[in-house]
């Protein structure tokens, strides 16, 4: 299975106004995928925190990642990012030394 991480920046003094929003999106990811999680660093970084959005176990990416830029556009997101927000996908290795073969 495929998990799906997704990380943005936002201003520090603007994370209580994107908390309803970000979990708008995490629940327009909730159908895809069978675990959700919104997290963040620690610490601010000049006034900019970064959240990371988390999705495991994606059974249908591309579906995924529709539902979830459309939540971002129409849950209100979009204007609190300062920059696009990545993603990035991977995969589970299976135990014991046999994951890190080609």
């Amino acid at each position: 299975m495929h998990n799906l991480y997704v990380y943005y920046k936002l201003p520090q003094d603007r994370r209580a106004e994107a908390l309803a929003p970000a979990r708008r999106v995490l629940d327009a990811g909730r159908a895809w995928s069978a675990r959700v999680a919104l997290l963040a660093r620690p610490a601010a970084d000049n006034g900019v925190v970064t959240w990371m959005e988390v999705y495991e176990d994606v059974a249908d990416m591309p579906a995924l990642e529709a539902a979830l830029a459309e939540a971002v556009q129409a849950g209100g997101l979009a204007p609190l990012l300062l920059a696009p927000r990545r993603s990035e996908v991977f995969v589970d290795l299976p135990a014991g030394p046999a994951g890190w073969e080609g």
